[in-house]
């Protein structure tokens, strides 16, 4: 899938929005910006928020936000955004992106990767 200059302004715009919701514990926000996917395996914007607090502490509350060029993982348009942890600890999260039939953009998954070493 082509991915177009609007396309990556509107990926960039959701995960922005995403991360705002997190920094205000706005719970029902942020998972609105979740795919369907996503939200029938949690369930609730509670659930969520609570594994995204403990499983994700560096999207959860970054010190720092860098979007990165767009690219494709394992057929999935991915946006890497290199986060600062709250610890200090730099991190690569690589988003995947679903577009919807209603032509939005949702997160369908988010994974961290380390940067130590490098």
């Amino acid at each position: 899938m082509e991915v177009t200059d609007s396309d990556s302004i509107n990926i960039r715009s959701v995960i922005e929005h995403q991360l705002a919701a997190f920094k205000k514990d706005d719970a029902q926000g942020a998972f609105t910006f979740a795919s369907p996917a996503i939200q029938a395996q949690f369930g609730t914007p509670e659930n969520f928020i609570q594994m995204v607090k403990t499983s994700y502490p560096a999207v959860y509350r970054p010190r720092s936000v860098f979007f990165e060029k767009i690219t494709t993982v394992q057929r999935n348009i991915t946006q890497p955004v290199l986060l600062l942890a709250p610890d200090g600890v730099p991190l690569r999260a690589l988003y995947f992106m679903e577009k919807q039939p209603n032509d939005i953009w949702r997160i369908n998954g988010c994974f961290l990767v380390s940067l130590e070493g490098k």
